[in-house]
């Protein structure tokens, strides 16, 4: 089993080739990810995202990979309705709201349709909001750790109440782990934290955390945000008996102590 070789670009089907060689299967995580650079850059991210995943299927296909395990988004949520989802709540297509959740549903489709068409097996993981140490330093919460670190005010967009369920580095590496069973192959599962985390909970953890008292400063939203839904983990935790072990603020901990450690 394979992660993608260091250098390349999965655009380029040649370079996907010679990687794919003798493997039993890869781990599917290169995109474009932060969506803000989307937003900036929806050609190249099309491309990048739904080319890209395109690629690594048709040399899957080529080469007998036994399984393709894809990096999804809870944010192919924001193409459904209602608050509480799961794996089989159906997207409603203009409510996708944002060209980076649509690359994902995209590239879900396309999936699926290598695994009717070719055979070729996958597991797809939906991810909640990973965040934990070496986490990129564009993120919510290392911008965040930044701005508290200088005593500079942290920046919220809206009133802060838009939530994500966070979920720590090393509960989801776990999932990718026990994702290699047989019992996830052509399997969609979603892979979310604990409990609800609002914008606003993540900067008060923060102060409480490093005993700053930074202010906090309220600007107008992104266009497009995910504003959060409640998407449940039962059935990963029924086929794998996966389930977040980490609470958001020992987490937290753990991210602050690295980011001090390292710097920005």
């Amino acid at each position: 089993c394979i992660i993608y070789p260091n250098g390349g670009d999965i655009r380029d089907i040649d370079i996907l080739n010679d990687a794919f060689r003798e493997i039993d299967g890869v781990f599917h995580l290169a995109a474009m990810s932060n969506v803000n650079h989307v937003f900036e850059k929806p050609v190249y991210s099309v491309e990048s995202n739904i080319l890209g995943t395109v690629n690594i299927l048709e040399a899957a296909r080529k080469h007998n990979c036994k399984r393709v395990i894809f990096a999804s988004s809870v944010w192919v949520y924001t193409g459904t309705n209602g608050t509480y989802v799961d794996e089989e709540s159906p997207f409603f297509m203009p409510g996708a709201g944002h060209i980076y959740s649509t690359t994902k549903i995209s590239c879900e489709f396309l999936i699926c349709d290598y695994q009717k068409l070719y055979g070729v097996p996958y597991t797809i993981l939906r991810y909640g909001i990973p965040y934990g140490p070496r986490m990129r330093k564009e993120l919510v919460i290392p911008i965040f750790l930044k701005k508290a670190f200088n005593n500079e005010p942290i920046t919220i967009a809206g009133d802060g109440s838009q939530y994500r369920n966070f979920i720590y580095v090393e509960d989801i590496a776990e999932a990718h782990i026990k994702a290699l069973n047989d019992k996830a192959e052509n399997q969609i599962l979603n892979v979310e934290g604990m409990r609800r985390i609002s914008i606003k909970e993540i900067a008060e953890t923060i102060r409480k955390l490093m005993d700053n008292d930074v202010s906090l400063e309220f600007i107008p939203d992104r266009p497009g945000d995910y504003e959060g839904k409640e998407a449940s983990n039962e059935k990963i935790k029924r086929l794998l008996d996966w389930e977040p072990k980490v609470d958001f603020e020992d987490g937290m901990k753990e991210t602050i102590d690295w980011f001090k450690q390292n710097g920005f």
